[in-house]
């Protein structure tokens, strides 16, 4: 029986300037990963002031180890602000300096140790320096959050239920609350995941704390099939912080999905300029092949070459990226690679997503049968995933399952029917075809 996560309602959502942890793993997209914010989300000019000020301050006090594990930090924040995962090279280095200096009970740095791990998709590495940082000290809410994080993309979901309640119990602020909303939501708890993530809104105070919340809004309400809400609070977002990423990516979905596929196709290139992230040029791919014009074909395979050129920048800094290889493998037609991939991910972590993609390799090799294990997990979650239902839909069709295919393929375009351009285009087909009403 899974734990449920007990929504504090009275304590206010506590802000802070100071950078705790970067670098946490929720909802991330494939190959993307955005970080839920242990404090107020720096911009570029602040993060760059205060990496300045923290290297200043180390010249002065080499021996302050505690300054280390928090520069390592801020290197993570900036990897996960520009894209760039050469940062994980100098985090590392942070983190070695303040754990030579103070090997024993280093909780900051075992905290930043684990934050880099999962930035790098290494989950068990992460869950054992949270559980390091927890033996230090067992009242430090942002390895509990690094626990979660962990945990969460094991697919260990009520350890990771158990490390975010802890987390709430100790500092009921935004970083708690947003882990907390993506919790229930992958429950199926979809509307206290909205209240908590409303609640959170109201009192930040802080632009990009602001946005922060308006795209984890967003965000809910796109994967929910709510087009308009989720576009309008993508233009909040970008109101309140036209940095914020997040907030472009959720704004081209909703432009494809409204059939505006110039500006989308425009927002997608300033993306995967601002941050070359394997996740956006495979969305950008899509688009461009969605569009069917052959010089858009062209552009969506340099899309693809790019992604697999941005992983293999992300494995040589120490990421694992099996997802990335499984899309980039599905994306190019080697099936067989693709399998490969999913079964060598699947034996790191049984998380969703990666349920997801073994149930998409297995299909594409001709196994509907044992696709159908891998699709039935990944839906069964309780998760609002359109991807997912589709998959098993597809899947069901191939094994001449029809009233089962037709169930799935209207759960994915209910939840929402303007999920992936090519795939919901796809969905709505079959739909048709087997006598469904879209």
């Amino acid at each position: 029986m899974h734990r449920k996560i007990a929504i504090v309602t009275t304590a206010a959502v506590a802000l802070g300037l100071a950078l705790v942890v970067a670098g946490g793993v929720l909802g991330a997209p494939q190959g993307g990963h955005a970080a839920a914010p242990d404090s107020v989300v720096l911009t570029e000019d602040a993060l760059g002031d205060q990496i300045s000020r923290t290297q200043q301050r180390l010249t002065q006090v080499p021996g302050d180890w505690t300054s280390w594990a928090g520069l390592a930090l801020l290197y993570l924040e900036r990897s996960r602000t520009t894209g760039d995962p050469t940062w994980y090279t100098k985090a590392q280095g942070a983190v070695e300096r303040s754990f030579a200096l103070h090997p024993a009970a280093n909780t900051d740095a075992s905290i930043a140790a684990g934050a880099l791990a999962n930035s790098r998709h290494d989950f068990a590495a992460g869950r054992r320096y949270a559980r390091d940082a927890i033996a230090a000290n067992a009242y430090s809410a942002e390895a509990y959050g690094v626990l979660g994080d962990a945990e969460t993309q094991l697919g260990h979901r009520d350890a990771a239920t158990a490390a975010i309640q802890r987390m709430l119990d100790l500092r009921p602020g935004l970083p708690a609350y947003s882990r907390a909303a993506y919790d229930l939501e992958q429950h199926g708890r979809t509307d206290e995941a909205q209240a908590l993530l409303q609640r959170a809104l109201a009192d930040a105070a802080h632009p990009t704390d602001v946005a922060f919340c308006q795209v984890a809004l967003g965000d809910l309400a796109w994967r929910t099939g709510r087009l308009a809400e989720a576009a309008d609070l993508y233009a909040s977002a970008l109101r309140a912080d036209q940095s914020n990423l997040a907030a472009l990516l959720g704004r081209a979905r909703v432009e494809a999905a409204d059939g505006d596929v110039e500006a989308a196709l425009a927002d997608y290139a300033t993306l995967t300029r601002r941050a070359p992230l394997p996740a956006y040029f495979l969305e950008y791919a899509d688009l461009l092949q969605a569009t069917g014009s052959a010089t858009a074909q062209d552009k969506a395979q340099t899309q693809v070459r790019l992604a697999t050129a941005a992983e293999s920048l992300f494995v040589a800094n120490g990421g694992i990226d099996g997802l990335t290889d499984v899309a980039v493998a599905l994306a190019t037609g080697d099936a067989r690679s693709a399998l490969t991939a999913a079964k060598k991910e699947w034996s790191r972590r049984q998380f969703a997503d990666v349920a997801d993609a073994m149930a998409q390799a297995l299909y594409a090799n001709g196994e509907p049968s044992q696709a159908l294990h891998y699709a039935d997990l990944a839906v069964d979650t309780g998760a609002p995933n359109a991807a997912y239902a589709y998959h098993r839909g597809l899947i069901n069709l191939a094994l001449g399952r029809t009233a089962q295919a037709r169930e799935d393929l209207a759960l994915a375009l209910q939840t929402n029917p303007a999920f992936a351009p090519l795939d919901a285009t796809a969905a709505h087909a079959a739909l048709r075809w087997l006598g469904g009403t879209r």
